[in-house]
């Protein structure tokens, strides 16, 4: 079940590959999470000392959380991933210039998973190709839907 996804991903890259990472997570950005009070729009992930950590992510703390907590929104989270697919994604970063971008949050066993993408950057004319397929996918849908009646 998804509960976030970043479709300024798809807009502004093209995804290469996709891995699904787990997320070192406090208790109460887990109640802010399954609340729906997050948002990785502006997030990035980054390589540091052969770990990934996802920056940008905000994640508002509920009203009702605890008093002795003081909750950083913004804070870098630390992506768990295995060892071979983390030096499988080092090497594609570093060597072949690709970025890391989340593009999913979603629940998988009741664990808050967040699915990466290898991309690379799409330039403008490439963003305008690809809305002008998606625009005639749906006139022809449009087409086939009228003919149907």
């Amino acid at each position: 079940m998804s509960i976030i996804q970043n479709k300024k991903a798809f807009h502004d890259f093209f995804i290469e590959d996709k891995y699904e990472a787990g997320l070192m997570l406090e208790g109460w950005e887990v109640k802010a999470i399954r609340a729906g009070r997050v948002q990785v729009k502006e997030a990035y992930v980054v390589v540091k000392d052969g770990e990934l950590w996802l920056i940008g992510s905000h994640i508002s703390p509920l009203q009702n959380a605890s008093t002795h907590i003081h909750p950083d929104p913004t804070r870098s989270r630390k992506l768990l991933l295995h060892a071979h697919e983390i030096d499988k994604i080092i090497g594609k970063v570093q060597r072949a210039g690709y970025t890391l971008m989340p593009l999913d949050m979603h629940y998988k066993g009741g664990r808050v998973k967040l699915e990466i993408g290898l991309a690379k950057g799409k330039k403008q004319h490439d963003k305008r190709a690809t809305e002008r397929d998606r625009d005639a996918k749906r006139e022809a849908a449009q087409a086939m839907k009228k003919e149907r009646r």
